[in-house]
């Protein structure tokens, strides 16, 4: 499954047009299109293999593809330089790892913020206490990545990407190592980034519940879009997954 763009379309928040990304003699994404509507909230699910990683990261910016281009609104990433791409990424995107990626030296406070330091600006004070209470961290603010739990360092990570209000925010597992009460409050602020300012989220999950989520789900398999569900319900996901 494809959608054609002319490109640059400025609808769109970020659009892939044929990309194929190889590693050796293995292809992780075979010949994708695919566009991502600005203020849209959307769910890319897979079984493990299926290159749904390897797509966010080459949405993102973080992987360049071996064929094909990606356009972050009208800017086609591929013609930038890594420093130029370097501040694009911390500037205008917001990424949740799921590795977690904070930095073991700095506390939570400035493992949050740090995306705003880097660009020299200051964070809004109202919305960084918004976002770490939503989270649940706002009593770990004074704590180091090694002296909180798995699941705290997860919403950490959560936190920073929403801080910057990016205009698009990609979010690789979010919520696969919190319990179901915060896992629900991480995916309604992602879902009211959507709603309310109009950011583009793009979430990589395995979770039914989580996927319900979005406007709609895009499912992936052997490096291809093979379907996508609109307006999704945890049954129609479960029962979708299950023809994968």
């Amino acid at each position: 499954m494809t959608v054609s763009v002319t490109l640059p379309d400025t609808a769109y928040a970020v659009t892939l047009e044929r990309v194929t990304r190889t590693y050796g003699p293995v292809t992780a994404l075979d010949n994708v299109s695919w566009a991502f509507p600005r203020g849209s909230f959307t769910a890319i699910m897979g079984a493990s293999g299926s290159g749904k990683s390897t797509f966010l990261h080459c949405a993102s910016g973080l992987d360049r593809p071996t064929s094909g281009t990606v356009h972050l609104g009208a800017t086609e990433l591929g013609r930038l330089r890594e420093t130029q791409l370097t501040r694009l990424r911390r500037d205008r995107i917001g990424f949740v790892f799921q590795g977690y990626n904070l930095v073991p030296t700095m506390n939570v406070r400035r493992n949050v913020a740090l995306p705003m330091f880097l660009g020299g600006k200051k964070p809004d004070g109202r919305w960084f206490d918004e976002v770490v209470h939503r989270v649940g961290i706002a009593e770990r603010l004074g704590h180091r990545p090694d002296q909180l739990s798995g699941g705290q360092q997860q919403r950490v990570a959560v936190a920073r990407a929403l801080v910057t209000r990016p205009e698009i925010v990609f979010a690789d597992e979010p919520t696969a190592a919190l319990d179901p009460r915060t896992a629900g409050h991480v995916l309604r602020l992602l879902r009211e980034a959507a709603d309310r300012t109009g950011q583009t989220v793009v979430l990589v999950t395995h979770d039914p519940v989580a996927a319900a989520f979005a406007d709609s789900v895009v499912f992936l398999s052997a490096g291809r879009i093979v379907d996508e569900l609109v307006q999704p319900t945890t049954a129609a996901v479960l029962k979708r997954w299950e023809t994968l």
